[in-house]
């Protein structure tokens, strides 16, 4: 019996949360003697590889919430999972806004590679493009929370027939709310006026202060930095941020102007938001 920690998270709030689970689980009596496998598929060399899972295993899948949605980026690399019919817990973490459609979108996800969900839980992280927007979440209480759902889970993955039961019964037993996957759209941020603000394509600049050191281009989740010219951004941004929060240098930024109006309208918005964990069971 084998627990799974299996997620993407290019600024380690996912990865917190996920590994609070995985602990629960361990911790309780049932298995308190089951391997732990990580998978952290944020690099692109790992999404090369898929961890082997069995029926017999339970396996916890985060990733943060892009635009509402999970990355569009990641849902190649996370429909070629295979469930073998195991449980899981699906897991999102959002920046205070709202997780909207993702985790029922997770949900619907691992059911499809043959996982059986047994509880789920959407999490505020500090958000990818702010310093203070849900700065220090997930903080302890929300870890304990975390912590919390594994045991939780754990005792209910050990009811076999009664998750059975739960899995069989209906598309959605756990109540996860969000739209269908047809009526599902990606949030669209918007200026003062209303008018649509499109981000997908802009990419971060770098300063004088770049003494080359490569880091930003080995932590890119998308390998779109050159590593012998960290100001070459050639390949998809997806604004994780890992690079501008990790360089040492403080070499990294963004100066698009609509970047800068969406990150200082979500700060206005929802910067005094305390939202705890949604946990469905």
């Amino acid at each position: 019996m084998k627990i799974h920690a299996i997620y993407f998270s290019a600024t380690g709030g996912t990865r917190r949360v996920v590994d609070a689970i995985v602990k629960g689980i361990n911790e309780t009596d049932q298995f308190t003697k089951a391997e732990i496998c990580t998978h952290d598929f944020t690099l692109p060399q790992v999404r090369e590889t898929i961890p082997h899972i069995s029926s017999s295993d339970i396996a916890v899948v985060g990733t943060p919430v892009y635009a509402g949605r999970v990355p569009n980026l990641l849902l190649k690399y996370l429909q070629r999972l295979q469930g073998d019919g195991c449980m899981a817990i699906p897991i999102v973490t959002y920046g205070n806004r709202n997780f909207d459609d993702a985790l029922l979108e997770l949900h619907d996800l691992l059911k499809e590679c043959n996982f059986r969900p047994i509880a789920a839980g959407a999490f505020v992280a500090q958000h990818s493009f702010s310093d203070i927007l849900a700065a220090g979440r997930p903080n302890i209480e929300d870890l304990e929370q975390a912590y919390n759902l594994g045991q939780q889970a754990a005792k209910k993955r050990c009811s076999e027939g009664s998750s059975q039961r739960e899995f069989e019964n209906g598309e959605n037993p756990l109540n996860i709310p969000g739209r269908s996957a047809v009526e599902r759209k990606y949030f669209q941020p918007k200026d003062s006026h209303g008018n649509p603000i499109d981000i997908r394509k802009v990419k971060p600049k770098t300063s004088e202060k770049c003494n080359r050191c490569g880091h930003c281009a080995a932590i890119c989740p998308m390998g779109a930095i050159d590593t012998n010219n960290p100001q070459d951004v050639t390949g998809i941004c997806i604004k994780c941020n890992a690079c501008i929060k990790e360089c040492a240098q403080n070499a990294k930024y963004f100066d698009d102007a609509g970047y800068l109006y969406h990150k200082e309208d979500l700060e206005l918005k929802y910067g005094e938001k305390r939202e705890a964990p949604k946990i469905f069971l």
